[in-house]
C-alpha cells in the first residue's frame, strides 16, 4: 500500500535521539546540507551526551563539519529558541516518547525513524567506522526519501 500523502512541507525539522550526539546531528547535517536556504533545522536529545569522534568523522569524509556541534536536551533547545518546529523526527524510542509528550498540545507532526545506535558497536576502528558509515547511509536514504518530494526540494 501507498504511504498516505504528506501534509504541507515542514519549514522547521527537529531531530531527536537519546543523547544528541550520534543520530541526531548526523540527520539534522545531512538535511540542512541538501536544503541550506529552505528549512531550519535542529537536533535534540533526552539527555545530554558528549559528541562522537565516530560521528565526527564520518560526516566529514562527507565533506560536512559537525565538530562544533553542541549536544543538548530538549529542555535546553526549548530553553533557547522554543520548540517551534512543525516536524520533529524521532530516531529512538525514548526520544519519540519524549517528542509524543512534548506535542500533545502542539500541532508539529512526529515522525517515528527507528535508527540504530552504533556507539555499542565492537571491534577495531574500521568495524566501528563502518557501523558508523551504516547508519549514515541509512538516514541519508529516509532524508532523502521523506524530503524529496515537496517544494523544499527544488534547492
Amino acid at each position: 500500500m501507498a504511504a498516505p500523502p504528506r501534509a504541507r512541507t515542514p519549514q522547521a525539522v527537529l531531530f531527536a535521539c537519546g543523547q544528541n550526539s550520534v543520530r541526531s546531528p548526523m540527520a539534522a547535517s545531512l538535511l540542512q546540507q541538501m536544503f541550506p536556504q529552505a528549512l531550519y533545522v535542529k537536533s535534540a536529545g533526552v539527555k545530554k551526551g558528549e559528541l562522537d569522534p565516530f560521528a565526527v568523522a564520518v560526516m566529514a569524509e562527507l565533506g560536512q563539519d559537525i565538530s562544533r556541534h553542541r549536544p543538548m536536551t530538549f529542555e535546553e533547545l526549548d530553553d533557547w529558541e522554543g520548540l517551534n518546529f512543525d516536524l520533529i523526527i524521532t530516531l529512538s524510542p525514548e526520544a519519540h516518547h519524549k517528542a509524543l509528550d512534548l506535542t500533545r498540545t502542539d500541532a508539529a507532526e512526529v515522525e517515528y525513524w527507528p535508527t540504530v545506535d552504533p556507539t555499542g558497536t565492537e571491534g577495531n576502528r574500521d568495524q566501528k567506522l563502518a557501523a558508523y558509515r551504516e547508519v549514515c547511509d541509512g538516514l541519508l536514504l529516509r532524508i532523502r526519501k521523506r524530503f524529496a518530494k515537496g517544494s523544499a526540494a527544488s534547492g
